[in-house]
C-alpha cells in the first residue's frame, strides 16, 4: 500500500470510528502536511482518494468536509427459510434477460459483468498480440489439461500471499469460472443427487443443476452472515447431499461476505457430513479497504474443497479463462474438461501468465477497486435521491452489485418489462430463484461510470418504481 493510501486508510477508520462526524471539516492540506510528516503531494492524493469514495467532499475556499454516506437504508433481508426442488427448470428465463443486456442501446445494470472498459488493460493485449505472433513455436499440447504450468504457478503464487498452501498440481486451468463450477459440480455428482445452494442463488448454479439433473435443497442466506448454517446444519442431517454451491464474498445477487467464524463453523459442517464445498469466488479480489478475505478453501485440510474463480471479473472478461483449486479431484476434473471444451484457449493462458509474471495485476487490481467503490456510492446516491424511500438496499463492502428490495406485492418483473421499453436493463430477482420468494426484488450493476445518461435511467427507474407501488396500494 502506497503512503497515500495509508494516509486515506487511517482517516477513514477515524471517520468510521466517529472521531471525525459528518459535517466536521477535516485538518488542512498544510495541518496534514505538518501531523503526518508526509509531503504536501502525498496528503493531497490522499484527500483526492477519500472524496472519490464520498468519504469527504471539498468546498471551495473552504477546505475538506467529512460527506453525509448513503447508510440510512433499511437493510435488504436475503431470502426466507428452505425451498427443496426437484426439477429445476429456469434457464429459459434466464436467457431472456441476459439477451436483452446485449443489446448497446440499453442501459445494462442488469449486466453480470463490469464496464469494459474497467478491464481494458493496454499491456495485456500487447502481451496477446506477441504471444499470437510466437504462437507457433509454442507445443499446444503442453497447455491442455491441467493447463499452462506457468500460469498454475502464477495462480499458486497467489494463494501463498494469502497464506493459502494450493499446490500448482492441484490447479487446473478453465475456458472461465463457469466451466470450473460446472466441471467440480459434475466430478462430486450423478443425476439424481441432491446439492445444496444459496436463496437467492447465483443463476448460474441453477442452470447448471437443470443440464445435470440433479435436485436443489436452496437454503436462507442473509446479506450480513451468509449461508443459514443453522439450516444447512439440519438438512445435511436429513438429506444424502454431496455437494455444497455458494458465494463466501460479494454473493451474488446480495453482495454479502460470510464472516470468518461463519466460514470456521461451515468447513466444520461440511466435512463432518462429507459433502464437498463448491467455493465460487469469482468477485473475492474486488474487495473495498486494505483486507482481502480470506475463503473457506483456506481451511480445507481434506483436499475435498473446490475454490473456482476466473479473470473474467477483474482483468479480461473476452479471454475466457478461469481455474479451480481442486485438491484431491484435480485428475477427474481434467478427465471431465478433455470430454467437454478439452481446454481452455492456449494463447489466452500464454498471455495472461506473462502480464502475471511481468508485473502491474496488482497496481490494476488496486485502481479497479477504487472505482468501483467510488461509482457504488454514487449509484446510492441516485437510489437514495429517486427511489421511493421505503426500498431497502444492501451496501456490500466489494463487488460491484447493488440489491433492492420493496415490500410485496411489490411486482419485479413487471419493473424488468416497463424498464425495457424505456432503454434500461435490471435483473429481477425470479432470476435467482426457482420459487417466487424475490418477485419484489432486483439487482443492479453499480460498476459504470456515471453520467448523465445514467443518472436520467435511475431517475426514470425511480419513476416506475413509485408507479407500481401506487397501483398496488390502489
Amino acid at each position: 500500500m502506497t503512503r497515500y493510501e495509508q494516509l486515506a486508510a487511517q482517516i477513514r477508520q477515524q471517520i468510521e470510528d466517529n472521531i471525525w462526524q459528518v459535517g466536521d471539516k477535516l485538518p488542512s492540506l498544510r495541518e496534514s502536511v505538518k501531523q503526518s510528516g508526509l509531503s504536501l503531494m502525498t496528503v493531497v492524493q490522499a484527500y483526492q482518494l477519500l472524496e472519490s469514495q464520498g468519504w469527504i467532499a471539498a468546498r471551495p475556499q473552504s477546505g475538506y468536509y467529512v460527506a453525509r454516506r448513503n447508510t440510512n437504508f433499511a437493510a435488504a433481508k436475503g431470502g426466507k427459510g428452505l425451498h427443496l426442488n426437484e426439477n429445476v427448470e429456469i434457464n429459459a428465463s434466464i436467457f431472456g434477460v441476459l439477451q436483452a443486456c446485449k443489446d448497446p442501446n440499453i442501459i445494462p445494470f442488469g449486466s453480470a459483468f463490469p464496464e469494459p472498459a474497467l478491464l481494458d488493460e493496454p499491456k495485456l493485449g500487447k502481451t496477446l498480440a506477441s504471444v499470437a505472433r510466437r504462437l507457433a513455436r509454442v507445443n499446444t499440447t503442453a497447455n491442455l489439461p491441467p493447463g499452462n504450468e506457468q500460469l498454475r504457478r502464477n495462480i499458486a503464487q497467489r494463494y501463498a500471499s494469502q497464506g493459502i498452501h494450493v499446490a500448482p498440481d492441484e490447479i487446473v486451468i478453465t475456458a472461465g469460472a463457469m466451466e470450473s463450477l460446472v466441471l467440480s459440480l459434475q466430478s462430486v455428482t450423478q443425476p439424481g443427487d441432491w446439492v445444496v445452494i444459496e436463496s437467492p442463488a447465483f443463476y448460474g448454479s441453477l442452470q447448471a443443476i437443470e443440464r445435470l439433473k440433479l435436485k436443489a435443497i436452496a437454503i436462507k442466506t442473509d446479506p450480513l452472515f451468509g449461508i443459514d448454517l443453522d439450516a444447512l446444519e439440519d438438512i445435511a442431517a436429513k438429506y444424502p447431499i454431496k455437494a455444497c454451491w455458494l458465494m463466501t464474498h460479494y454473493q451474488n445477487p446480495l453482495g454479502g461476505t460470510m464472516p470468518p467464524a461463519n466460514k470456521k463453523r461451515l468447513v466444520d459442517i461440511l466435512n463432518k457430513n462429507q459433502i464437498a464445498l463448491i467455493e465460487d469466488d469469482v468477485y473475492g479480489e474486488l474487495y473495498f479497504g486494505n483486507q482481502q478475505p480470506i475463503p473457506a478453501k483456506a481451511l480445507d485440510v481434506k483436499g475435498n474443497f473446490f475454490h473456482c474463480s476466473s479473470f473474467s471479473k477483474c482483468l479480461a472478461p473476452g479471454y475466457r479463462v478461469g481455474w479451480v483449486a481442486a485438491g484431491h479431484h484435480a485428475c477427474k476434473i481434467q478427465q471431465l474438461q478433455m470430454m467437454s471444451t478439452v481446454s481452455a484457449s492456449v494463447p489466452t493462458q500464454l498471455a495472461i501468465a506473462e502480464y502475471l509474471t511481468h508485473g502491474g495485476y496488482d497496481n490494476h487490481l488496486r485502481k479497479l477497486r477504487q472505482t468501483m467503490e467510488q461509482r457504488q456510492h454514487q449509484m446510492l446516491g441516485a437510489i437514495a435521491q429517486y427511489m421511493p424511500s421505503s426500498v431497502k438496499v444492501n451496501t456490500p463492502k466489494g463487488g460491484y452489485f447493488l440489491w433492492l428490495e420493496f415490500e410485496p406485492p411489490f411486482n419485479a418483473v413487471r419493473l424488468y418489462q416497463l424498464a425495457l421499453l424505456e432503454g434500461i436493463s435490471i435483473a429481477p430477482g425470479s432470476m435467482f430463484s426457482t420459487s417466487d420468494q424475490f418477485n419484489h426484488a432486483f439487482r443492479l450493476n453499480a460498476s459504470f461510470m456515471w453520467n448523465n445518461e445514467l443518472e436520467l435511467a435511475m431517475k426514470t427507474l425511480g419513476r416506475l418504481c413509485h408507479s407500481l407501488i401506487s397501483e398496488k396500494r390502489g
